[in-house]
């Protein structure tokens, strides 16, 4: 079930990519083991509840505040980093021109009812990441809807032409998303303006545990200049901080033997010397279980 699930996942026309995989002994009836892998925030909660022992999650940032007890967590959580798969991205926001907005404060300090295009999947973190970035700036996104905004969830991909429809008929004042490459020239088409972070913003997100991302005029010829945003890279693979270690040491040394038979978005083998450091593609701000950095080492992926 295991191979033939790996096949079809690895096929690229196949939709249903994320997964839950279940492990018990022979007769038991209890499963014993849940690995989980998607792109949501709620893995956090799924392992530190226990309900997962291994899970993977989109971006970094999410897990790092879980570790700090910052923003959605009022406590540092007991959160361990196994791995990274790379990923390097950013999240990008655009708002329509007719909204005469100019930066996320704008937004509250005008109580403007913004009408969000995001994606149908609720949980995905780009939504996470919207609400965080609002509270940051001193509202919510419950402000937002009580001030007559609304979120209207259109997207199934980034580039989605439905919701580049609605921003051109006035039906959508934003666009909040990451997967920059697939959405940004389509959102310039619609005479979309991309909001900079402001310092004093982008200050406080990074003391929670964000990274600045940087939009590239040399990757976008069309920008006029860079455009500072938030960083949205990385698939760390995680766990608690009590994860047993001989667990945690079995599944590093599985990844290690598959290396070449797992798919990742770049070429070749699943590069694990790149990802258990920390670098653009591979943000590790949260640190290594003790069992992982022992595996990793005698790997020779750390010296």
């Amino acid at each position: 079930m295991l191979e033939a699930a790996s096949e079809m996942v690895g096929n690229g026309d196949f939709v249903q990519r994320q997964v839950s995989v279940l492990l018990r002994e022979q007769g038991s009836p209890e499963w014993a083991l849940n690995f989980f892998a998607g792109d949501t925030p709620a893995a956090i909660d799924e392992v530190v509840a226990g309900r997962a022992q291994i899970a993977i999650v989109n971006p970094t940032e999410p897990l790092t505040l879980a570790y700090r007890g910052k923003g959605p967590y009022p406590e540092p959580l007991p959160v361990r980093a196994i791995t990274v798969i790379p990923s390097e991205d950013q999240m990008l926001f655009a708002v329509s021109a007719a909204s005469g907005i100019r930066s996320i404060e704008d937004i509250g300090e005008r109580k403007f009812p913004l009408r969000l295009g995001m994606r149908v999947q609720r949980d995905h973190a780009s939504l996470w990441f919207t609400d965080q970035v609002f509270r940051a700036a001193g509202f919510s996104l419950d402000d937002v809807i009580s001030w007559g905004g609304e979120v209207k969830y259109l997207a199934r991909i980034p580039q989605a032409p439905n919701r580049i429809e609605a921003v051109k008929k006035g039906e959508v004042d934003a666009i909040f998303d990451e997967a920059v490459n697939r959405w940004i020239y389509p959102a310039l088409d619609a005479g979309m303006r991309l909001l900079e972070f402001s310092a004093p913003l982008l200050s406080k997100l990074e003391e929670m545990g964000f990274r600045r991302g940087v939009v590239k005029r040399s990757d976008y010829p069309r920008l006029e200049a860079d455009v500072l945003s938030l960083d949205f890279s990385g698939w760390p693979v995680f766990c608690r901080a009590d994860a047993p270690d001989e667990l945690i040491a079995r599944f590093c040394a599985a990844l290690d033997a598959r290396k070449e038979h797992i798919p990742w978005q770049g070429p070749g083998a699943l590069p694990l010397l790149r990802m258990c450091h920390d670098g653009p593609d591979t943000p590790l701000d949260v640190p290594l279980h003790p069992a992982a950095e022992r595996c990793w080492r005698s790997l020779g992926y750390l010296g």
